[in-house]
């Protein structure tokens, strides 16, 4: 490793491979060694403070003699490999091949930032699922190097992780876990395909998400469908953008100051669930991808793959399927810790007086009940009266106001290229907003202003 190469892992900062060690402590050092090597290995660098800061190390053979020695008389011992830059000692920890290790302290297991002791239940579950192989750290065979790799996605990774390229982009996804050389060829691994493949969907036919809008509560008549088969990124903002657009909007405006858009679920716990389907999915499972589901008393969002822990602890410990991918959405911020995800979704919601359910099965499901309200879809609600949303409802009841009613058939002639349904949303929110009211039989009835309502003309 070079200066340019220690320049880049102080830049990713400590994770899911990484720990900063200030100075050198036996019993510290121990714990972070037997945490890497019950997870997929890392690297310890000595002589780096919690702030990335080299504050460097007195390096000598009897200190490298000492953390050989802690390596050593672990249970069992853990393989290390010893490299000095810029007076920093960088401990690197292979994965072990004899699971679990322990130190004097007891079994530690890397999650997150931070490496933490594992109860007497988690050791028996971590034992019980040893012979899982994780699917995103496997080489992808197929892919070609650069062929199919997109760099247009691996740079705009980069920026949104706040890294420079100071290396080329090999190094950068060979030190982060996504690739390595294969018979002399280099490679990417599952998770590094899923991010920045061209067409992902060539090597993993179930990486989809797919997006359905219900009329009801039942899974019968279909409004709108989206399916997304890009990278995880891009199905991850592309699902988002599907949820805001089908939910409705409340403008809240407080003061003289702008107005601020609220939706009628929190959009933290949306992401938190969406984001958790997708980092702890199951992707050996090739015939079911991920699915949204809007129904107009409730959103659920379902990926295929049981827990790895007894469900009772749901909230209380994690253990990540895909590390590899849980750490690419860690470095995007999209994620805060491993772990942390269910209980902000329940605290979110209990803050906002709502309901959510995780249903477990062969299937992760997460529920979130609306509010059934008469209202069309994306149609902001609780607005101020008399506060303009657009020039079409504006021209309505300029017409209404002049002509004493109107009719569906006359927004059409004035508006040949609106859609019946756009007509019709936007008579539903001058309705809700009480600034009209409609009279008559479906047939022959037509719209008028509301009597009771104080409109400004």
């Amino acid at each position: 490793m070079d200066g340019k190469e220690l320049k880049l892992l102080l830049q990713e900062g400590e994770g899911p491979r990484g720990e900063f060690k200030e100075s050198f402590d036996a019993r510290g050092l121990s714990r972070e060694m037997v945490a890497f090597a019950n997870s997929l290995g890392g690297v310890i660098a000595l002589g780096v403070n919690d702030k990335a800061d080299i504050v460097g190390v007195s390096v000598t053979n009897y200190l490298k003699s000492q953390i050989q020695d802690v390596a050593r008389n672990c249970d069992p011992a853990v393989k290390i490999n010893l490299k000095e830059v810029d007076k920093v000692i960088l401990v690197y920890v292979e994965e072990g091949v004899d699971k679990p290790y322990k130190c004097s302290e007891g079994f530690y297991l890397r999650e997150g930032a931070n490496s933490q002791k594992m109860s007497r239940n988690e050791i028996l579950q971590f034992v019980i699922g040893l012979g899982r192989v994780h699917f995103d750290e496997q080489i992808q065979k197929d892919f070609v190097f650069p062929k199919d790799f997109d760099e247009n996605k691996f740079n705009v990774f980069i920026n949104r992780c706040g890294l420079t390229k100071t290396v080329n982009s090999k190094e950068i996804l060979h030190s982060l876990y996504l690739g390595k050389v294969v018979h002399g060829k280099f490679k990417l691994n599952n998770a590094g395909v899923l991010l920045f493949a061209k067409k992902p969907g060539l090597f993993f036919r179930n990486n989809f998400v797919t997006c359905v809008l219900y009329k009801g509560k039942e899974r019968v008549k279909v409004l709108d469908r989206k399916d997304f088969q890009d990278d995880l990124l891009n199905n991850y903002e592309e699902s988002i953008n599907f949820i805001r657009k089908n939910l409705r909007l409340e403008y809240i405006i407080e003061g003289t100051g702008p107005r601020r858009e609220k939706l009628e679920l929190p959009e933290e716990v949306l992401r938190e669930a969406l984001i958790n389907a997708l980092v702890h999915r199951d992707y050996f499972e090739d015939r079911f991808g991920v699915f949204v589901e809007i129904f107009d008393d409730r959103i659920e969002i379902t990926n295929k793959g049981k827990l790895l822990f007894d469900k009772n602890k749901l909230g209380s410990i994690s253990l990540a399927r895909n590390p590899i991918i849980f750490d690419m959405f860690y470095r995007l911020h999209l994620i805060e810790k491993i772990g942390s995800g269910i209980n902000r979704i329940k605290k979110l919601v209990k803050d906002n007086g709502l309901k959510v359910e995780f249903e477990v099965d062969d299937f992760f499901r997460v529920r979130f009940y609306r509010e059934i309200v008469n209202e069309p879809l994306n149609v902001p609600i609780n607005v101020p009266i008399n506060v303009p949303i657009n020039k079409r409802q504006e021209w309505i009841l300029a017409q209404i106001a002049e002509k004493g009613s109107i009719r569906m058939s006359t927004i059409k002639e004035k508006y040949p290229s609106l859609s019946l349904k756009t007509i019709k949303r936007d008579l539903a929110y001058l309705q809700s907003q009480k600034m009209i009211i409609f009279i008559g039989s479906l047939k022959t009835g037509s719209y008028v202003i509301n009597k009771e309502t104080n409109l400004k003309g």
